[in-house]
């Protein structure tokens, strides 16, 4: 490697990490860039690189932060299992932590998708779905699967800045497991439930775990995806005049309920509205809107308002 000091930018993406990590790394843990030119920013040198390569090899293997920069800081240029003599880098287990996902009171097959997830083994990932959602449906495999699995993840990386590839394994696995589930229930009706991330929104999972679970029930639906813009929304619910639609919030950044009311003020008004996601809060949402508390309760009203809807047209 030249001996050329780095931007954060271009360390971040030599490690595959956030810049936002980094900064964590050097505010928290003192991992930061060493060169200073007078009137620029900090700059990384290869020995500030060699110790947060390091960091994050130690960290994808589940070794705490702290411990994982003690171990970096003591690595002067290069990573100690690549220093001749020296000896392999620390793998450290507890419960709930180290090498493992925790996922609370969940089953056997809970803890071994978690196992296959920190492996990054993608086909036991995805066999493990499978399997699952062959024997008990979407709605307990999300809930007694996947879910723990997922939060697990989403804990350790809250607490370390890791497993961001984990994560995004995972996810994928997840997705391909619930469009097999699609491919395989083709609705034959039309589709009466709009399926929608709120403007900026970019979590899909629990929207597509609602498409499959639909899949699987007969009812056929439009998924529209991520960062869904109010104006696409609300034109696409007055082309298609759906008898419900679902809009999805991960976060309070993303849940504005105006764009509950636009959908309330559409032209061809669905006959349901659905606030799902754990963005949205109770006493903001506009009269006449819902949301429902679980996967299960997502799935029971879309299925109830489309069939609904099929008898009015019909009558």
């Amino acid at each position: 490697m030249a001996d050329e000091a780095l931007s954060a930018g271009a360390v971040a993406r030599r490690l595959g990490v956030a810049v936002t990590t980094l900064r964590t790394w050097h505010q928290r843990y003192g991992l930061g860039p060493s060169e200073h030119v007078p009137g620029h920013h900090r700059r990384y040198t290869p020995a500030d690189l060699a110790r947060l390569e390091v960091m994050r090899r130690l960290t994808a293997d589940g070794v705490g932060p702290a411990e994982a920069a003690r171990w970096a800081r003591q690595a002067p240029v290069l990573a100690p299992h690549d220093r001749p003599g020296s000896p392999a880098r620390p793998r450290i287990t507890r419960a709930g932590g180290g090498t493992t996902i925790a996922v609370g009171r969940a089953g056997p097959a809970a803890r071994g998708l978690a196992r296959a997830a920190m492996r990054l083994d993608s086909v036991a990932i995805g066999e493990t779905i499978s399997r699952a959602l062959a024997a008990d449906g979407v709605v307990p495999t999300w809930d007694g699967l996947l879910r723990p699995v997922l939060a697990g993840i989403g804990e350790r990386h809250a607490a370390t800045a890791g497993l961001i590839e984990v994560e995004h394994l995972m996810s994928r696995c997840v997705s391909e497991a619930f469009a097999a589930v699609a491919r395989a229930h083709p609705a034959t009706g039309p589709a009466r439930i709009l399926l929608s991330c709120a403007d900026e929104e970019q979590h899909t999972l629990p929207l597509e775990a609602l498409a499959a679970a639909l899949a699987e029930a007969g009812v056929g639906y439009r998924m529209l995806g991520a960062r869904v813009p109010l104006p696409a929304l609300v034109e696409v619910v007055t082309r298609t005049g759906p008898a419900a639609v679902v809009l999805w919030s991960h976060t309070r950044a993303t849940a504005d309920p105006r764009q509950l009311s636009a959908l309330l003020a559409a032209p061809r008004r669905p006959l349901l509205v659905l606030a799902a996601g754990p963005g949205w809060q109770a006493d903001t949402l506009p009269a006449g809107v819902l949301r429902p508390v679980d996967l299960a309760e997502a799935v029971s009203l879309a299925v109830a308002v489309g069939a609904a809807h099929d008898r009015s047209t019909t009558a």
